[in-house]
């Protein structure tokens, strides 16, 4: 069943209104990811976007309502990323670094991402915990199916999600943020040693 996606007032968008509306999402990630939300504007956006002022108002209340649907959008498009990427493993444990790798990519194809969410943790505290809760409720649910499966050892699946969710988002903000813009295969091996160490039934 395809998505209604829907305009201010739940008016339904036609194909080139939701490309309009996708512009503009994709237009506020580059300017709150460089600016800022307090330096943020809509005319920013709007000239980002390449449309006029007036328009944004079709799409969008405020600027507010624009910054909690950026970070909506980027979920979405975080947790599609590292499914295809961990639908390539055979195994829980592969599928778990295929997963990471795919969120690597992502970061780094956006680099505004963590300035974006650690913002909303002030600007709209509700959407920043929707974000986790929403990569986690998933992330968990697959874990405690693969030690149903006895795939993994006796571990606590919501405390070994968000372990791991934490490494993951660290390792990227150390070598993707802060460092070469991409993580190295090096620390990809290194975080796969920490997988199987928390994950993989003892010997």
């Amino acid at each position: 069943m395809t998505e209604i996606v829907t305009g201010v007032g739940g008016r339904a968008l036609s194909p080139k209104g939701v490309e309009t509306r996708q512009r503009l999402l994709d237009a506020a990630e580059g300017v709150f990811g460089e600016l800022g939300y307090s330096e943020a504007s809509i005319v920013k956006i709007t000239e980002a976007a390449g449309v006029a002022q007036g328009t944004f108002y079709l799409y969008f209340s405020s600027k507010k309502e624009i910054f909690d649907e950026l970070v909506r959008d980027l979920n979405r498009r975080i947790r599609h990323a590292m499914t295809e990427s961990a639908a390539k493993g055979e195994t829980r444990v592969e599928q778990e670094i295929l997963g990471f790798s795919g969120y690597f990519e992502f970061t780094a194809k956006h680099p505004g991402l963590y300035r974006i969410i650690r913002q909303s943790a002030f600007v709209s505290p509700d959407v920043f915990k929707w974000h986790y809760d929403r990569v986690s409720e998933r992330y968990v649910a697959a874990l405690r199916e693969a030690v149903d499966r006895h795939e993994l050892g006796p571990i606590d699946p919501e405390v070994a999600a968000w372990a791991l969710m934490a490494v993951g988002e660290t390792i990227g903000l150390r070598w993707i943020v802060w460092g070469e813009g991409e993580v190295p295969a090096h620390v990809v091996a290194e975080l796969g040693r920490i997988i199987r160490a928390v994950l993989e039934p003892a010997s």
